[in-house]
């Protein structure tokens, strides 16, 4: 198709407006330097055979098989999929260079092929060689999983449907393009049509698709965000440099909760299934360490019991500072606040830091409390209460707010061995087990006097 048959646009990568000119700020998210040119075709070729219009049907007269939903032999990830594969899916699995997306992949692939399911590899990075070098390593066979070393689109397309397979992988999108275009591969325009056609050919034959994509230095997936709605699943994969654990968390899902993370082991023999995390993240824990609490958290339909370090030391000049490593720096600020304002400690001249350990991230309110005892067992240098968890909200005025789903995060401590929780009054009806023993508190002050050892000097 010649030039004259196409247009030419720009597309923010951030949140996919389009303009007929560059841009240095965009108007719909209001970023600056996010506009990349884009080649538009007059016409998009569709993967429908000719002659066979689509015709509306009647919702009640559409009928749902067992088998739109295959599920994956990898639990964790069945688990933040919803419960597997939905025939005719798009899944973007996105992460860091090197955090393990490939792996994963590949063993999913082999796990499927190994019920007597064909699938196909597409890899536009490697060789089927090195591919073969790589399943060596993981121990994986390899029978009914074809490797297809190409990037032409179209002729991945037409391997696909000669394979007939159960499952189609491409590692990675920004590999892949389309002969005739005018941009090469890996740009914007190139991303998301390849997408789009493979979002076509999946929703036609029925096949589940997964697509690896790239991660900006911001750690946002390459190519416009628009790529992230066509899909049907946006799956992140993360996990800090240092550590052997990986989280495979949902941020994007039509078929099921975004809240559900998987939790992996990255070992030599590939990505393990971690059966416990609660137990993982604790596995280092000591018996009675300052500055430390452990926190029941919810994670989709899985509670964990994670674990919140906090490091108080004095700022001889300067401005003190703030850092939150898997916590929320805004609930961070709120919970210092609140411990100087309200329980009187003199945190503002020192520098707070607070990490989660093992790589989780929690996002939810209920981990105010154990942060908030962490802060004050660091700066007071004594230890919390052992064998004690703590969960609950904390207000600005120095209330403390229930969570919800209190008994399951009380019966995953009790099976840990914790044998107190430290929860807020107004949550005080629970269901508790039978050998924890519940501290109420109903203010912040109140929770941080009887759950905080006193410190070296100090007296009542």
């Amino acid at each position: 198709m010649s030039k004259s048959q196409s247009k030419v646009v720009y597309v923010c990568k951030e949140c996919g407006h389009e303009s007929l000119k560059w841009l240095g700020r965009c108007p719909g998210c209001h970023q600056w330097n996010t506009f990349s040119e884009m080649t538009i075709k007059a016409e998009s070729p569709s993967l429908r055979p000719a002659g066979q219009p689509v015709l509306p049907q009647e919702l009640s007269r559409v009928a749902i098989e067992a088998k739109d939903r295959a599920p994956l032999p990898l639990a964790e990830f069945n688990r933040v999929l919803g419960g597997g594969m939905v025939a005719g899916s798009l899944v973007l699995i996105s992460g860091d260079p090197g955090i393990g997306k490939s792996t994963l992949l590949l063993q999913a692939a082999a796990s499927i092929a190994n019920e007597s399911r064909r699938v196909v590899y597409v890899t536009g990075e490697e060789t089927a060689q090195q591919i073969k070098l790589r399943a060596k390593r993981l121990g994986l066979v390899g029978e009914g999983l074809f490797i297809l070393a190409e990037t032409d689109l179209d002729a991945v397309i037409e391997q696909a449907e000669q394979a007939g397979p159960s499952m189609v992988i491409i590692d990675s999108i920004q590999t892949v393009y389309i002969p005739g275009s005018d941009s090469g591969a890996g740009s914007v325009s190139q991303v998301r049509d390849c997408t789009m056609r493979m979002m076509q050919w999946a929703k036609i034959h029925g096949v589940p698709v997964f697509i690896s994509g790239h991660v900006t230095k911001e750690g946002a997936i390459a190519g416009p965000r628009v790529l992230e709605h066509i899909v049907d699943v946006v799956l992140y994969l993360e996990g800090e440099p240092f550590s052997a654990y990986r989280l495979l968390r949902c941020v994007k899902n039509r078929f099921g909760s975004t809240n559900e993370v998987g939790v992996f082991e990255m070992k030599e023999e590939g990505m393990v299934e971690v059966a416990n995390p609660s137990l993982a993240f604790l596995s280092q824990r000591g018996t009675e360490t300052v500055g430390s609490a452990v926190v029941p958290v919810i994670e989709g339909s899985r509670p964990l019991l994670v674990e919140i370090q906090a490091l108080t030391t004095l700022n001889a000049f300067g401005q003190p500072r703030r850092t939150a490593n898997g916590v929320d720096f805004n609930r961070l600020l709120i919970v210092a606040a609140v411990l100087s304002r309200r329980v009187g400690l003199k945190l503002g001249n020192q520098d707070i830091i607070v990490n989660v350990t093992g790589g989780l991230k929690v996002g939810e309110p209920a981990a105010d409390l154990g942060m908030a005892l962490a802060i004050a067992s660091s700066y007071r240098d004594a230890e919390v209460l052992p064998e004690t968890a703590a969960v609950g909200e904390v207000g600005l005025s120095g209330e403390l707010r229930p969570a919800p789903q209190m008994d399951r995060r009380l019966s995953e401590a009790a099976r840990l061995g914790f044998k107190r929780c430290i929860i807020p009054k107004t949550g005080a009806k629970v269901n508790a087990p039978e050998d924890m023993e519940l501290i109420i508190a109903s203010t912040l002050r109140e929770a941080v006097y009887k759950g905080v050892k006193k410190g070296k000097g100090e007296e009542g």
